[in-house]
């Protein structure tokens, strides 16, 4: 039986944390300079008892991250709590003023942001930082304070646990700087802890090794813990209840198997029901649109990032790329679109031999090789309505103006499936998804045989992601274009791809159709890759470790 199943049942008389009909909102300014109130979090109510997770759940925008700053008595930019009472061991934390909050803040509540390298500062060295509250609050000296932290590294999984503090923060991985967070909230041994998103950022490789050293210290030390995501097979690993939230509201709350198994609201069974797209894998029946090989590129001219990788796509098909950060992985598309030269190897589009450098080739190269970047926030201009965004590949490939590009860039908005009701809105009007459609509709715009896609998806909610999964095995039938699709999500490999190639440490390390890339016997890091993916099971992380171990030899 798993051991989230095993814990004594909730018993509200011993709440630590018990949050009353939280509202709270958001200012924000028209045009004009009034100001707007917004209501985020609504009549929002829950109780959390020590040694406990309660996983926050749903799409951006839901109220996940205001509600854990809230149990800090915190509003970030412009959000103000407007009602309601946050109870810490009975006392209502935002009747205690200012200086009340800051006694509470690092000291009875800890907080481990999604970003730790940004959370971070990058001049001090580890162990400052990791006991700065502990000092602050003077709830140990730093001899002891140093002591429990070196106890935590070594808790947490930390190479060198006596001395990795002395490190600064570039000086370590993405993976082992989010367990040095961690141990940094729980130095000062609080009595909750708000995990907003610590391993969104992660690799699956990575991440599995943090959400089980998470696990394991929140059942060593008796820590409550608030656990936000949007991803509910990794809170389905770590937390014994859930609450399902949506625009500010509860839509569910109970226990984590219950959720799992049983969802009673129709939101909720659409979360759990996520990516269970059917694509029927396509073989290839023509000549490919894009060759590559063995190419191998370089940055600054000596420090290799792709050795010897040749792969190939065919109109109307989807390769998936896949492998963890620092694979090649998006290396690989900057030397597909010239934007890093290959030193060695050709690259063959549509019949014909690539110049290496994107400034010398033509037109038609520019036109039917299209990118669709991760962050769409950052790929257009907010300047500019989304009309203009979308119409521009127009005006510049094909000479289009007036009610011609009008009616194209409608016919496209009704491609993404938005309509013509969005062309005059700006991106900062727009939704993550909605951010995303526009991006594909651009690329689609200037009829390429090929749209390189780097990680579409990974900085979407799984229901927005899904509905762009969707969207583009629909435009691919209906324009025949080529995808190659970076990513390190395994979910989205099995849902869309035709064929595999697996990266790692810049070369090609298992590639063929997806049926033969995840048919078994694997090499060792492609079985690494795929037992890390979470699967929205109870105990499905114990599991994983156990395999993880037995295959290293360990106990």
């Amino acid at each position: 039986m798993p051991k989230a199943a095993m814990k004594r049942p909730h018993d509200e008389s011993c709440s630590l944390l018990e949050i009353r009909k939280l509202r709270i909102e958001a200012t924000s300014y028209s045009p004009g300079g009034d100001p707007q109130n917004t209501v985020i979090v609504d009549d929002v109510s829950l109780k959390l008892e020590k040694g406990r997770v309660l996983g926050l759940i749903g799409e951006s925008g839901a109220g996940k991250s205001t509600i854990g700053l809230a149990s800090m008595g915190y509003g970030r930019g412009g959000v103000r709590i407007t009602g309601g009472e946050v109870l810490l061991n009975g006392r209502n934390i935002l009747a205690r003023g200012v200086q009340g909050l800051r006694k509470v803040r690092g000291n009875k509540v800890c907080y481990v942001a999604q970003s730790a390298a940004a959370a971070f500062n990058p001049a001090l060295r580890l162990m400052e930082q990791v006991i700065e509250s502990a000092l602050l609050h003077r709830i140990a000296t730093r001899a002891e304070a140093e002591t429990r932290a070196i106890a935590l590294f070594k808790k947490l999984g930390l190479p060198n646990p006596e001395t990795i503090g002395r490190r600064y923060p570039h000086q370590v991985s993405g993976g082992q700087l989010q367990r040095v967070m961690t141990a940094m909230a729980l130095c000062s041994e609080p009595d909750l802890i708000v995990f907003d998103e610590p391993t969104t950022a992660l690799d699956v490789t990575t991440q599995i090794d943090v959400l089980a050293a998470i696990k394991d210290a929140i059942r060593d030390t008796g820590v409550a813990a608030l656990y936000i995501t949007h991803d509910l097979s990794v809170v389905a690993q770590v937390s014994d209840e859930i609450m399902v939230l949506r625009h500010g509201k509860m839509v569910e709350h109970g226990e984590t198997r219950q959720i799992i198994e049983a969802p009673r609201t129709e939101y909720t069974k659409a979360l759990v029901s996520v990516r269970s797209i059917e694509h029927q894998e396509k073989r290839p029946a023509a000549c490919p649109v894009l060759e590559v090989r063995n190419i191998t590129a370089a940055y600054g001219g000596h420090v290799k990032v792709l050795q010897e990788v040749s792969i190939e796509v065919h109109p109307g098909q989807t390769l998936a790329v896949v492998g963890e950060s620092g694979s090649g992985k998006s290396t690989l598309a900057r030397a597909i679109t010239g934007l890093l030269p290959p030193t060695s190897g050709m690259i063959t589009f549509a019949g014909r031999t690539l110049t290496p450098r994107l400034a010398e080739r033509s037109t038609d190269d520019l036109r039917e090789l299209q990118l669709i970047y991760q962050m769409a926030d950052v790929a257009m201009n907010p300047r500019q309505t989304v009309g203009t965004i979308i119409g521009r590949p127009l005006e510049f490939y094909f000479g289009m103006r007036g009610r011609e590009r009008d009616h194209r860039v409608a016919e496209l908005l009704d491609e993404i499936e938005m309509g013509k009701g969005f062309v005059d809105r700006y991106p900062a009007e727009l939704s993550g998804g909605q951010k995303q459609r526009v991006c594909i509709a651009r690329a689609l715009a200037a009829r390429p045989k090929l749209i390189i896609c780097d990680e579409v998806t990974s900085a979407l909610d799984p229901l927005v992601a899904d509905g762009i999964l969707k969207l583009l095995l629909r435009l691919q039938k209906i324009e025949d274009v080529a995808y190659l699709f970076i990513t390190h999500d395994l979910a989205t490999v099995k849902a869309i791809a035709d064929s595999i190639a697996v990266m790692y440490q810049g070369r090609v390390v298992r590639y063929g159709s997806k049926t033969e890339v995840l048919t078994p016997p694997f090499d060792a890091y492609t079985d690494l890759l795929l037992s890390s993916v979470p699967e929205m099971e109870l105990g499905w992380l114990e599991s994983a470790i156990k395999g993880r171990r037995m295959a290293s030899g360990g106990n």
